[in-house]
């Protein structure tokens, strides 16, 4: 078992925070981790009642580029990830879902950060008020899961919690449900 021995405050920031640990090894020996500290966040294959998926474009400034994504969003302090969802894809794309269901959730990168992201199944869509944050500048599109599938595979869409989110709606589909 890892033991932490002390933490450094690197960074603290509006949407992450960044440590220092010196860690004693169970080998005996010490050395140091570097941690990101985020809170959980959400992603949502959102699902029209003509079985179109909706995806927002919008510009991700560490990479540079102009990404599609599924609808995703922050979970704010004392917000369930479900009602994170829900939110989230109303303010996004103006969708409200009437149905939703968890598919997975896993660590975005555990080698450094502690983030969990949570991935839900949204149907029952019904037109709600987009209700974009001061700094989001994005548009939504409407494409069928075949398409999304040869964007994924073509590598035009990188966003893990996209790859991960269709990719389990597919193989739910594909299992009848």
């Amino acid at each position: 078992m890892y033991k932490r021995i002390k933490r450094e405050d690197i960074y603290k920031g509006r949407i992450i925070d960044v440590k220092r640990d010196t860690v004693l090894l169970p080998n005996g020996r010490e050395t140091t981790r570097e941690l990101v500290l985020h809170c959980d966040a959400c992603g949502m294959v959102a699902v029209d009642d003509e079985g179109m998926i909706i995806l927002v474009r919008q510009y991700r400034y560490p990479v540079g580029l102009e990404m599609p994504e599924i609808p995703a969003g922050l979970v704010e302090p004392g917000e369930t990830p479900e009602a994170c969802a829900l939110r989230e894809l109303e303010e996004e794309t103006s969708y409200k879902a009437e149905h939703i269901e968890h598919m997975t959730s896993f660590h975005t990168s555990a080698g450094f950060s502690n983030e969990v992201l949570h991935v839900y199944l949204c149907t029952g869509l019904k037109k709600g008020n987009m209700k974009l944050d001061d700094d989001e500048i994005l548009t939504y599109e409407r494409h069928s899961l075949e398409d999304i599938k040869k964007m994924i595979f073509s590598g035009e869409i990188t966003d893990s919690k996209t790859i991960i989110g269709i990719l389990m709606y597919n193989e739910m589909l594909n299992n009848g449900r």
